[in-house]
């Protein structure tokens, strides 16, 4: 077990949820209390809901019908699944989520790089820019959340998206944690991490300096990133783009498809296992969105 899969990461989430595995399947999910109820929920981890058995997950949802209202999640693109599984599993909102943008390291460099990319790491080489492996995370604890709090105050990145310093202390002696930073003159100015799950190396977070843009900070890290991993994985999913809906056109996709050989989607599922319940619950909360699942928590991610 590494990375999502593993149980520590689920509890490096405590915070937003009791931890819960799904024995069958090998995956974790979050409990949830749902405000001024006597009754709970689930959702999937963030980002991503991974299992060892993809098979099994049907009887594991089965088993949680008499326990929570409801259940969301975010799958892994490269779930053992096919959408007709999931319908199987998720009887309610089974939707195409964000294309995820991978690369395939068993293409040449040339190919999984654009031309563009590749021009813009040189450059920050050039201007004296490093990049290493941070064989002890821990070591690193504190610049990595310098520049994590700069970034989420940038983008105003607030819950369990934004994590907290307990969360990452977890999950950096989770096994198969890999962390590379980038140096310039002495100063840490750009910091990654991912999980290798088998023969996937999944992006989890990247952060940056004020000055990391200028310096072309991003571009080298990820040239870096895949000289790294290419003896160790077959493939790296740098995640998707800004935003809830995959349109493709903001700069964060834009950026990672000079990065990628191809796509793979991520689908958002949903199921209610108490549907008089879940009513009781929208009614009584006046719940309006009706383009988000549970209606009755519309908005809990903005």
């Amino acid at each position: 077990m590494t990375g999502y899969m593993h149980p520590d990461y689920a509890q490096s989430l405590a915070e937003f949820g009791d931890p819960r595995e799904l024995p069958r399947c090998g995956g974790w999910i979050l409990e949830r209390q749902i405000p001024g109820f006597p009754y709970r929920d689930g959702m999937g981890c963030y980002p991503l809901f991974v299992c060892r058995d993809w098979s099994q997950l049907h009887l594991d949802l089965d088993d949680l019908s008499d326990e929570l209202v409801s259940l969301s999640m975010v799958t892994d693109p490269f779930g053992k699944y096919d959408s007709a599984y999931l319908h199987r599993c998720f009887k309610d909102v089974v939707i195409p989520f964000k294309k995820h943008y991978i690369a395939d390291l068993h293409r040449p460099i040339n190919d999984i790089i654009s031309s563009h990319r590749r021009r813009d790491a040189q450059r920050a080489r050039n201007r004296g820019i490093s990049v290493e492996e941070c064989e002890n995370p821990m070591q690193f604890i504190e610049d990595w959340m310098a520049l994590h709090s700069t970034l989420a105050e940038r983008h105003n990145i607030k819950g369990i998206k934004a994590f907290s310093r307990k969360a990452f202390v977890k999950q950096f002696n989770i096994p198969g944690l890999v962390m590379l930073r980038s140096v310039h003159q002495g100063a840490t100015v750009g910091m990654a991490t991912l999980f290798i799950q088998g023969n996937v190396a999944q992006a989890h977070v990247a952060s940056f300096s004020d000055n990391a843009r200028k310096l072309g900070v991003s571009s080298v890290l990820y040239r870096s990133i895949i000289e790294y991993l290419s003896d160790r994985v077959r493939w790296i999913d740098w995640g998707g783009g800004a935003g809830v809906k995959y349109k493709g056109k903001d700069s964060l996709s834009r950026f990672k498809q000079g990065w990628a050989t191809e796509t793979r989607t991520a689908y958002f599922c949903g199921r209610i296992f108490d549907h008089k319940k879940y009513s009781e619950i929208v009614k009584a909360t006046g719940s309006t969105i009706t383009n988000y699942f549970p209606a009755y928590r519309g908005g809990e991610f903005r």
